[in-house]
């Protein structure tokens, strides 16, 4: 385990070094993840480690990505689902034209998920699915859409639970302990690099979903995330985020109204 000063090192360096701000994540959480790479990667004594991150730009992109990643899986929480299933995937189906907004996607599960919903609610043909991380490793597998077979039966469960009716296993073929997902559900998604840090809006959405990424900010930077979105969702749009996560301390009550029990709020007014 490192100390917290050598955490505080540790980001300093990499900001000086190479422009990549961890200043804003919460300690708490950026301390397990480096330390857990610290230890896999067997350093003994932080020195040694921070020398490897300066001097060696390839191990400092691993380190960042090792640290960016976040767990993730299809039909997540599937009570979420069932209520964009039932409630707002009906009020979207009523515009011409849908988009969405995946921000820090990880690898890809939920946005073929939503492909996978909205397929099914015969809207898929007029949407666009942009999927956003600032990992670009885990941007590639998300755009390949292959995932291990081993976890297809989880995610089938979940399917179900999140009120599919149809046979999971017609959105995938399996090969070599590994399913790819149909690409008739990735030729409407979009996937880029995107800096929630950093970098600004880049569209007017009408549902934006970033679940359990805010955690892992501190609240200065839940806020700034926040008020990004609000600039990126269109009047009556939806913000949906993880179950442990709020929009109340950060932005105008007035301007949104939660849509139910679940982590769903949507934009009455600009």
């Amino acid at each position: 385990m490192i100390e917290d000063i050598e955490l505080e090192t540790l980001i300093n360096e990499v900001y000086e070094y190479y422009g990549f701000d961890f200043g804003s994540y919460s300690r708490a959480s950026l301390k397990r993840r480096v330390s857990r790479v610290f230890t896999l990667d067997g350093f003994k004594h932080f020195h040694e480690f921070l020398s490897k991150v300066r001097t060696d730009p390839e191990y400092c992109k691993k380190m960042i990505d090792e640290i960016t990643v976040n767990v993730t899986e299809m039909f997540r929480d599937p009570s979420f689902y069932l209520t964009l299933r039932k409630e707002i995937l009906p009020l979207l189906g009523t515009k011409p034209f849908i988009r969405i907004w995946h921000a820090g996607c990880s690898t890809g599960e939920e946005v073929y998920s939503m492909a996978i919903m909205l397929k099914e609610a015969g809207l898929l043909h007029k949407s666009i699915l942009y999927a956003t991380d600032i990992n670009a490793t885990v941007l590639e597998t998300a755009k390949s859409g292959i995932f291990p077979l081993r976890m297809i039966k989880d995610y089938a469960d979940n399917y179900r639970e999140a009120g599919g009716q149809e046979d999971f296993s017609d959105y995938y073929i399996a090969n070599y302990g590994f399913a790819k997902f149909n690409e008739n559900l990735s030729e409407k998604m979009v996937f880029s690099q995107h800096n929630l840090v950093s970098d600004t809006s880049f569209n007017e959405f009408d549902l934006i979903l970033c679940r359990n990424v805010l955690i892992y900010f501190d609240n200065n930077l839940q806020k700034r995330v926040v008020n990004l979105f609000d600039d990126s969702l269109a009047v009556l749009g939806f913000l949906a985020l993880g179950t442990k996560e709020t929009i109340k301390y950060s932005i105008s009550q007035t301007k949104y109204k939660q849509f139910d029990k679940e982590k769903i709020w949507r934009k009455i007014k600009e």
